[in-house]
């Protein structure tokens, strides 16, 4: 089993910065592709960044260049840092770990809350 607990979530000011961090623990094998996801109200959970190996990464169009996705220098963790915060990026930010393409499970985190608003 994997765990995945997520911090760094709260109240930004459009234009503002926030910093995401999701430490995974467990029975963690090798390094496991990671990402974020999030879900707004009312809308489906989508994609918004993930990464593969040490530093292969995919970002979504609708953030890129103002989003950046990183292995932490904890073992096992992965941040989030979010730049020129918009009210559209409002939503509950979920991690996840993704051993799917390697035949195994799809784990999840709790999820975190980014609200931006003036």
């Amino acid at each position: 089993q994997v765990q995945l607990v997520e911090s760094g979530g709260g109240w930004a000011q459009p234009g503002g910065s926030l910093r995401l961090s999701c430490a995974a623990s467990g029975n963690i094998i090798g390094i496991p592709p990671m990402g974020w996801y999030r879900q707004a109200p009312g809308k489906q959970r989508e994609l918004v960044a993930i990464i593969v190996g040490i530093d292969g990464t995919t970002y979504a169009d609708s953030v890129k260049g103002r989003v950046t996705i990183a292995r932490g220098n904890a073992k096992n963790t992965v941040n989030l840092q979010i730049n020129n915060l918009k009210p559209e990026d409002t939503a509950v930010y979920y991690c996840n770990l993704d051993y799917r393409s390697w035949g195994g499970p799809n784990y999840w985190g709790q999820g975190t809350q980014v609200t931006v608003s003036s």
